[in-house]
């Protein structure tokens, strides 16, 4: 699954329409903001908001992991990507509270986004960096490893 991400969404594009989706979407005024009559999942906006920054942080984690080869270096953008992706969630609430019509500012909303970069941070590790470094073949038997060979 991973080449096949790597192959279609590490494209520089694709996070960045992704960036451009999330303020659209959080910028909108609650005027155009269609409401939820008759079938409605409670806390649904919460999901919505754990996907919008959860995808923020993957997706350009997953275009960096194609561009840079160093590990340590990676890593450090990888976490410098998870805390753009919270000061853009926080700072989409205050954007909405102070300058948008008709939105609300809500903690929740601030906390799920949150979880949803964290979420994302950490995939990020799983599944880009394993298998990447000194320490991917450390186990008996391994290429880098102290077992038999």
């Amino acid at each position: 699954m991973i080449p096949f991400l790597k192959k279609y969404f590490a494209a520089r594009y694709i996070p960045v329409l992704w960036s451009v989706l999330i303020a659209v979407l959080c910028f909108l005024p609650g005027s155009m903001v269609p409401s939820e009559s008759g079938f409605k999942i409670p806390q649904f906006d919460k999901f919505v908001h754990i996907c919008m920054f959860g995808g923020f942080v993957f997706l350009w984690n997953l275009y960096l992991s194609n561009r840079i080869s160093d590990l340590q270096k990676l890593l450090r953008y990888f976490f410098l990507v998870y805390i753009l992706g919270c000061a853009y969630g926080i700072g989409s609430e205050f954007v909405q509270k102070y300058w948008i019509p008709g939105r609300d500012y809500d903690n929740v909303d601030i906390i799920s986004d949150i979880m949803g970069a964290g979420v994302a941070y950490g995939l990020s590790h799983l599944l880009l960096v394993a298998g990447r470094g000194p320490l991917a073949d450390r186990r008996p038997g391994g290429r880098g490893g102290r077992g038999k060979k």
